[in-house]
C-alpha cells in the first residue's frame, strides 16, 4: 500500500482551517483519510466587509496562525500543500500585502481565489460521483462572504455562479434586495425544468444543522426539518443556542443567516431535501493535489 500526505489551508471569512489528509492507494482503490483538522475562528469578514481592510491586530492573528500551520505541515511531513483565501481576503484592500508578508515570514504561498475557482475546488470533492447518476443536483456552499451555487447533471456542471451573499454580510446588513433578487432569478431560471431537484449543502452551518437533525450519514435533511429547526433557533437567544445546542460562539450567530440562505435557495429551486456530505474547500484542494501528483508522477 502506498501512502501520501497532503495539506490544505482554507482562509475563509469566518474561520481559517488546516486539513491534513493521508491518501492511501491499495491497488486500484484510493482512500482519503483525515489525519488532522485545525480550525481557528479568526472571523476576517467582520473587518473585511465593513472596513474593507484588515487591522494590524487581525493581521497578527493571521500571521500567528500561518506560522503554526507551517510548523504543523512540516511536522506531518506533507508532500504538497495549497493555501487558498476566499471572499474576506478578496475584499480587504491590504489582502495582497498580507499574502506577501505571509510568504516572506512563513514560506506559505496563500492564493486569493475568485468565486468561480472556489466553486471548481468544491466540485473537485467529487460529491457528484457519490450520488445517483442521471439525476440533477443543486450544489449550495454558504460562506461568510459569498454563496456558490452550481447545478450539475451526470457529474458535469451545467451552470455555476458566486453571489455576494454570506452569513457575515447578512449579520452586518450588507446584502441588498437587488442581490437577493439576482440570486432568486438565477436559481429559478436554471432549476425550473427539474422536478423534485435535490440540493447538496456544504459549509460549517449546514453540517451543524444536519447534526442537530440526528440523521444517519448519507440521509438527506427534508426542507420541513430545516424550517422547523430554523424557527426554534431563531426563537431563542444567542446565549441559549450555545447552551442548549452546544454551539461554538462563532457558530451560534451565523447559523441563522446561513439557514436563511439555504432555505431560500431550496424554496426557489423547489428542492424538497438537501444532502450534507460534510466536505469543503480544503477537501477539494486535497483531491486536486492528489490528482496533480499522480499526473506528474
Amino acid at each position: 500500500m502506498a501512502i501520501y500526505k497532503f495539506g490544505a489551508i482554507d482562509v475563509g471569512s469566518n474561520a481559517v482551517r488546516l486539513l491534513i489528509v493521508n491518501v492511501m492507494e491499495n491497488g486500484d482503490e484510493v482512500y482519503f483519510k483525515k489525519a488532522s483538522l485545525v480550525r481557528l475562528p479568526l472571523r476576517l469578514g467582520f473587518e473585511a466587509f465593513t472596513k474593507h481592510e484588515l487591522s494590524e491586530a487581525k493581521t497578527e492573528q493571521i500571521m500567528h496562525t500561518m506560522h503554526a500551520y507551517s510548523h504543523l505541515m512540516k511536522a506531518h511531513e506533507v508532500q504538497a500543500y495549497r493555501a487558498c483565501a476566499t471572499s474576506a481576503m478578496r475584499e480587504a484592500k491590504n489582502g495582497e500585502e498580507i499574502t506577501k508578508r505571509i510568504l516572506k515570514e512563513t514560506g506559505i504561498n496563500l492564493e486569493i481565489i475568485e468565486g468561480k475557482e472556489e466553486a471548481e475546488i468544491l466540485y473537485a470533492t467529487q460529491i457528484a460521483t457519490q450520488l445517483e447518476a442521471n439525476k440533477p443536483y443543486l450544489y449550495i456552499d454558504v460562506g461568510g462572504g459569498s454563496t456558490e451555487v452550481s447545478l450539475f447533471l451526470n457529474e458535469e456542471i451545467i451552470a455555476s455562479r458566486s453571489f455576494k451573499i454570506g452569513t457575515i454580510r447578512l449579520l452586518n446588513n450588507m446584502v441588498t434586495q437587488a442581490t437577493w433578487d439576482d440570486l432568486e432569478s438565477w436559481v429559478k431560471e436554471h432549476c425550473e425544468k427539474y422536478v423534485g431537484l435535490s440540493a447538496i449543502g456544504t459549509g460549517g452551518n449546514i453540517n451543524k444543522l444536519f447534526k442537530l437533525n440526528n440523521l444517519q450519514k448519507g440521509e438527506p435533511v427534508p426542507f420541513v426539518n430545516l424550517a422547523y429547526l430554523y424557527d426554534e433557533l431563531k426563537s431563542i437567544s444567542y446565549e441559549e443556542r450555545i447552551r442548549k445546542y452546544n454551539m461554538k460562539p462563532d457558530r451560534a450567530d451565523v447559523i441563522i443567516p446561513a439557514s436563511d440562505i439555504y432555505m431560500n435557495i431550496m424554496k426557489w429551486a423547489k428542492s424538497p431535501q438537501i444532502y450534507v456530505p460534510k466536505v469543503g474547500v480544503a477537501d477539494g484542494i486535497v483531491r486536486m493535489l492528489y490528482q496533480e501528483f499522480k499526473a506528474n508522477k
